[in-house]
């Protein structure tokens, strides 16, 4: 088999230790905020006489548009460096936030946390953080350091949670916004330490960036890929986003929904390190297939069981374990299959897919409840797909594509 290590000339121009610190930062700052988003539904349709689907349609588009974006982020990073596209990044994110403190309507909250924030993410994700980590790294810690970065988010998740919902309570949805957009901007220093493009592998034949797109998507196992990945994202923004309202719903407080999204954040972080670890010595795909029919497993159990604190707090904890566990596993096999060179683009597509998912799971959260003033449909929805998922990784193989168990061709 041929190493698919990146060139050495192309590697950041600092020590290792501060490449994983700042990237796992940029992926606390960033997803640990969008994590807490959910968490403004209730005071700020309450405040403006909007619907749910109304705020939930805006973070629809968000993870749409962040979708969308990702790929060609992707392609510009592989290209022209990290650190350009993450104070991008930072600086839309920002921006869209701020439109959305003031918005007046739903054009405008659109513009802003759908279509600014979405791009912002887009450049300032973890999935570009990750990208730089797979170059900086050899082949066999890839898939530990890619949980690192995920747990990072995941940590994110646990402070943001919390934090968020006392500003709310402190100085008022609007200010709480406010400080968010600030906040993110602490991503523009970090970049520096991630400055960098992933070189040609070693020892393998070049490819452009075309011929990598067609190798992609005419390996099975890649396919397959996209489309499992879809489902993680269906349950991830679903449940952020509506499990909040869904408790206030049933008399709760909603501080027990930002602990329970704290929760979840806490226990990834457990979770993302234990599928680093995991997917570095076991099959990656087969380890997804288990994690998703375990998720199906646990909401079944959620709602077949009277809602009480504990009940949430447990639900919370158990997908936790198994909230960004698909990213190491998921991204690693991406690495596998076609090495590190364009891998920020070819895990964008992955992750389109994922937010494809993630577009109609808080959609459909909200235009159903609206509907029916229930979200029962939406739960059995994720838990079919659960079981899709767990079937569709079955078939995909942890190896290398052709090309790279190939040698390349003399000089």
């Amino acid at each position: 088999m041929v190493s698919t290590q990146s060139t050495p000339a192309v590697r950041p121009p600092v020590p290792l230790a501060v490449v994983i610190f700042a990237g796992c930062a940029v992926a606390m700052l960033s997803f640990g905020e969008r994590s807490a988003f959910g968490l403004f539904l209730t005071p700020m349709t309450e405040a403006r006489g909007w619907s749910r689907e109304t705020f939930a349609l805006a973070l629809a588009v968000q993870n749409l548009v962040w979708g969308a974006a990702q790929p060609i982020m992707g392609a510009i990073s592989d290209r022209y460096g990290t650190a350009r596209v993450l104070v991008v990044g930072a600086i839309l994110y920002s921006v869209g936030l701020y439109i959305a403190s003031i918005a007046a309507n739903p054009l405008v909250l659109q513009l802003g946390m759908g279509i600014s924030v979405g791009v912002g993410l887009a450049a300032g994700s973890f999935t570009i953080v990750l990208a730089a980590f797979g170059r900086s790294v050899t082949p066999a810690r890839r898939s530990i350091a890619f949980g690192l970065g995920t747990a990072a988010g995941s940590f994110g998740q646990f402070l943001f949670g919390p934090l968020t919902q006392g500003l709310i309570d402190g100085v008022g949805w609007e200010r709480a916004m406010v400080i968010l957009a600030v906040a993110v901007l602490t991503i523009v220093p970090l970049a520096y330490a991630l400055k960098g493009r992933a070189g040609s592998d070693a020892g393998v034949a070049p490819q452009t960036f075309r011929e990598a797109l067609t190798e992609a998507f005419g390996y099975r196992s890649y396919v397959l890929l996209v489309f499992g990945f879809f489902v993680c994202g269906f349950h991830l923004a679903f449940i952020a986003v509506h499990l909040p309202p869904y408790l206030s719903d049933l008399g709760m407080s909603p501080m027990l929904g930002a602990w329970a999204l704290a929760l979840i954040g806490l226990f990834n972080i457990v979770g993302s390190l234990s599928a680093g670890a995991v997917g570095a010595r076991f099959s990656k795909s087969y380890s997804l297939s288990a994690l998703y029919l375990a998720r199906s497993l646990i909401i079944l159990g959620f709602i077949s069981v009277p809602v009480s604190q504990a009940s949430v707090l447990l639900f919370a904890a158990g997908m936790g374990l198994l909230w960004l566990s698909t990213v190491p596993l998921t991204s690693g096999l991406v690495a596998v299959m076609f090495g590190p060179r364009y891998m920020a683009t070819l895990f964008g597509f992955v992750f389109f897919s994922h937010q494809i998912g993630s577009f109609l799971g808080v959609w459909l959260g909200g235009r159903i409840y609206d509907q029916t003033g229930s979200y029962d449909l939406v739960w059995w929805i994720s838990i079919a797909l659960g079981v899709f998922a767990a079937l569709v990784h079955l078939p995909i193989k942890d190896a290398p594509a052709p090309r790279l168990q190939e040698p390349a061709p003399a000089a």
